[in-house]
């Protein structure tokens, strides 16, 4: 597969999980997670490590919240041999809330051939207080 493939797959995957995760169900991002996920959060007092932590947090918000409509602002996806780097702002609409947050998302190309993601952290755009 090509670089400009891989990055349109990539970008593929990440909405698609989005998708899910704005109607309440997180099962689009849990089925991309490896198992040695890593999560930073601002919500999260410190770092999640492994699947389970993050599997156990999402069953959390299962079905708690919606958003109406999103823009993800100027994705990259940057390639380096099995690792793919997915950056990008994303503005999401909740009724009259705004949410804004950046995205880093590290992929990386297991075994099995499959893109998986191995972490990833969200920050506020403008943090709180």
């Amino acid at each position: 597969m090509n670089t400009e493939n891989i990055k349109k797959q990539i970008l593929e995957m990440e909405i698609a999980a989005l998708e899910k995760w704005n109607k309440g169900n997180p099962d689009g991002y849990l089925a991309i997670y490896s198992p040695d996920f890593t999560y930073f959060d601002p919500f999260q007092e410190k770092r999640l490590d492994g699947f389970e932590k993050i599997q156990e947090l999402y069953e959390s918000l299962r079905g708690k919240g919606s958003v109406d409509r999103y823009e993800m602002i100027d994705p990259v996806v940057q390639l380096s041999g099995k690792t793919a780097i997915l950056t990008y702002n994303l503005i999401s609409y909740a009724g009259d809330d705004v949410y804004k947050w950046n995205c880093t998302e590290v992929y990386h190309l297991n075994d099995s051939n499959q893109w998986k993601i191995v972490h990833n952290h969200w920050s506020l755009i403008k943090p709180l207080g």
